[in-house]
């Protein structure tokens, strides 16, 4: 086909693909006439500045594509809000593959690069340039992704504190070891992280910790005070004792400072979504609560353009599953090249929303009557999620669960019962 010189200058004058490392960058050029030649690049603001310069001269005012890996934020940041500069971020599992489809199978960086060049040249009609998202979307896309980051790490840090704890100190555990417990767990070992301390501590200063926490009646705290009294050491080990003792207090602190954090966090995400103009749309969804509904925002994000349709953010997600045939033969799987946050946002409020929401709940229950696993029953639930979310998205008009519902028993009558029956 012939393309007007209109049509041309749309096109991109350079293809490449960039390779991301700490200290350098590996990047492969191709023209439009297929050929290519390698440059290297200093991670720093100065080189990327100059390098995009001179590409952008090269390519004579017209645009440049660029693709590199998802994962690699710091470059994507660094490019973005660029004139003539199209970024085209792909899942590191595609280039694998499409390495894979290559004889030889070795990787390094110049070939990789060389290989996203080739990619990008090659199935550019098919992709669509990544657009950022206006400033508040971006700003609560990245203060969720950083929560969830503290939160997952408080969760390690909890885990290594119950390990330490049973090794040389069960009874905290034992006393204030309950998950509602553990505001009173992190102030008992702030002040005594050491068992044999703890047994002679002054009962009125325990007491008083008891009584902070709000933890029993009088009787009970008299119980608690007699088992720290009566309790056995589970050894008198000083060469275990001291240093688990300190590795206890610190981990104590550290679990306090997250917490304190992640208050932080949630408090900006609060006053952020109070002024998002699409906010509505996701806070008033049963289930959704004020982690995940921040969350599902920015999943769709703020440009109305960039999905065709809700099947494509399925597929993209993670959610949608992979269907393969051959022949006779079909078998289909979990979709594993995908934005892994991204693919737990949607499975998560699939299992959030299953516990509040009537449909959801009874959509669940039925699937799960049919022999469909657990995770594979929320996949499910958070696709049909996925096409109701992608309309309320694009008509900007908040869901009607029971319109839904009366929708859904005229669709599929069986699950009347299991409205019924969750009520």
């Amino acid at each position: 086909m012939n393309q007007t010189p209109g049509q041309l200058n749309d096109q991109p004058a350079l293809f490449i693909g960039i390779d991301w490392a700490d200290q350098k960058h590996d990047c492969h050029v191709i023209d439009r006439h297929g050929k290519g030649f390698h440059r290297e690049i200093a991670h720093s603001p100065e080189s990327i500045d100059t390098w995009v310069a001179e590409m952008l001269k090269l390519a004579g005012g017209q645009p440049i594509a660029i693709m590199l890996e998802q994962s690699r934020g710091a470059l994507v940041y660094a490019l973005m809000f660029r004139k003539n500069v199209q970024l085209y971020p792909v899942n590191p599992k595609q280039l694998a593959r499409y390495r894979e489809s290559y004889p030889g199978g070795g990787k390094d960086d110049p070939t990789d690069a060389k290989y996203l060049a080739r990619m990008l040249c090659e199935r550019i009609t098919t992709l669509t340039a990544w657009q950022p998202d206006d400033e508040d979307t971006r700003l609560l896309a990245n203060l969720s992704q950083q929560r969830r980051k503290i939160v997952d790490g408080q969760t390690k840090l909890r885990q290594q504190l119950i390990s330490l704890l049973k090794s040389y100190f069960p009874l905290v555990l034992e006393l204030f070891g309950k998950d509602h417990q553990l505001p009173l767990l992190l102030s008992m070992l702030g002040r005594w992280t050491d068992p044999r301390k703890l047994r002679r501590a002054d009962r009125r200063l325990i007491r008083r910790v008891l009584r902070d926490h709000s933890t029993g009646s009088e009787e009970q705290q008299d119980e608690i005070m007699a088992r720290i009294r009566s309790a056995q050491l589970l050894c008198d080990d000083e060469a275990l004792i001291t240093p688990s003792a300190m590795a206890a207090k610190l981990l104590a602190s550290q679990i306090q400072q997250s917490q304190k954090t992640i208050r932080d966090f949630e408090a900006k995400i609060a006053e952020v979504m109070k002024q998002h103009p699409d906010a509505h749309l996701f806070t008033s969804l049963r289930g959704a609560g004020k982690a995940l509904a921040p969350r599902l925002l920015c999943a769709f994000g703020s440009q109305r353009d960039r999905w065709e349709d809700a099947d494509s953010l399925a597929s993209f997600s993670g959610i949608a599953p992979v269907t393969k045939k051959s022949g006779k033969l079909c078998h289909v799987h979990r979709r594993y090249a995908c934005p892994k946050y991204l693919r737990q946002t949607f499975h998560e409020f699939a299992d959030s929303a299953r516990m509040y929401c009537p449909w959801s709940k009874a959509r669940y229950r039925m699937l799960r009557d049919r022999g469909m696993k657990h995770h594979a029953a929320l996949r499910k639930i958070a696709r049909s999620w996925i096409r109701i979310l992608f309309r309320v998205w694009q008509t900007r008009i908040p869901f009607d669960c029971d319109r839904y519902i009366a929708k859904l028993q005229q669709r599929c009558p069986e699950i009347t019962q299991y409205l019924i029956e969750g009520n």
